[in-house]
């Protein structure tokens, strides 16, 4: 039974640092309502929310994979975890040190969405966030295996971190998606420009905090 509960918190995080990372302009929501904008077209709102979720799922995905692969060595998981946890922390302390956002973001063509959605997500450790949250639901799994075969283990691995990667970003587009489509159509630019919200030190403090709470239960 508490396995169950602490599964379920965990998938509750994935969807819930999705949703975070939807909210934060950062990802990219205001580019949708630019886009749609520019092209006078609703359409362009929601080819351009599309373009961004597709390049956040692959960012996701680019992280999860390889530590779906590592997770194939049971005896190491620990370290695993605790080098994930640590990673993780080092660029929460890096972000919130150099809060400059990277100067290539700006050189992406506005035609580039998914791109450019992929590489600030890379950039901003949007991936990491989800590494702990995820190795923790691989751990549970593995208990619940038993001694499974490496093969099978690997590849049940790699379908969590898939399905980890598509619930995350459905939330990412969900709660993006309706913070852009409200400005377009009923908000206006002029709340976009009064509201503007910099979650940059939120942002890090809580990969800080991400990674700390994954060292605490890491035994």
């Amino acid at each position: 039974m508490e396995d169950l509960t602490t599964a379920a918190a965990l998938w509750w995080a994935v969807v819930a640092s999705g949703i975070y990372h939807g909210i934060n302009p950062g990802m990219g929501w205001p580019l949708a309502v630019s886009a749609a904008l520019m092209n006078q077209a609703h359409t362009g709102l929601y080819k351009a929310l599309l373009a961004l979720s597709a390049g956040h799922l692959v960012a996701m995905a680019a992280i999860l994979f390889p530590f779906s692969a590592m997770m194939i060595l049971v005896e190491w998981q620990r370290e695993i975890r605790v080098g994930a946890a640590i990673l993780v922390i080092g660029v929460g302390v890096y972000l919130l040190i150099n809060r400059r956002h990277p100067r290539f973001l700006a050189r992406v063509p506005p035609t580039r969405l998914a791109l450019w959605s992929f590489l600030a997500a890379m950039a901003h450790g949007a991936g990491l966030m989800l590494v702990p949250i995820y190795l923790g639901i691989c751990d549970l799994a593995a208990q619940d295996a038993g001694h499974s075969a490496a093969g099978a283990l690997m590849g049940a691995n790699a379908l969590r971190a898939g399905l980890v990667a598509v619930a995350h970003t459905l939330a990412m587009m969900v709660s993006g998606g309706a913070l852009a489509v409200g400005v377009y159509y009923w908000l206006g630019l002029k709340f976009l420009s009064r509201s503007w919200f910099n979650l940059d030190i939120v942002w890090a403090s809580s990969l800080i905090i991400v990674g700390l709470l994954s060292l605490s239960v890491t035994h």
